[in-house]
């Protein structure tokens, strides 16, 4: 993912979820405008929805997580609620996360690039 021009690398979770939204990127990136909401992640619609594998889990920062099948959220601090975990984002401090998606709305841009 690109944000404010810093790139991101995310290793995927093992889920159905995960395995759409790769299936649905690979056909072409996509940029969404997220929002604060909270105090502790970014939020932003989806242009399509995806199955859902919800569970009970407390978020970190630099988990990328589905809401509602249509949402996608970034969280850069801790939330507890039934979500569906698609990414972790790697190597990636809360500090690093805030200074990078800054206050207020932000595009984020969302593509398929494989690493080791």
């Amino acid at each position: 993912m690109k944000v404010n021009g810093k790139v991101f690398y995310a290793n995927l979770e093992d889920n159905s979820s995960a395995k759409e939204f790769i299936e649905k990127l690979s056909s072409q990136a996509i940029d969404i405008e997220m929002e604060d909401y909270g105090n502790f992640e970014k939020v932003g619609q989806l242009p399509w929805t995806i199955s859902t594998n919800d569970s009970n889990i407390t978020t970190e920062p630099g988990d990328v997580i589905l809401y509602q099948g249509n949402k996608l959220t970034l969280y850069y601090d801790q939330n507890t609620w039934d979500f569906t975990k698609i990414a972790k984002i790697d190597n990636v401090t809360k500090e690093e996360l805030l200074e990078t998606l800054g206050n207020g709305n932000v595009t984020v841009n969302f593509s398929l690039e494989w690493s080791e």
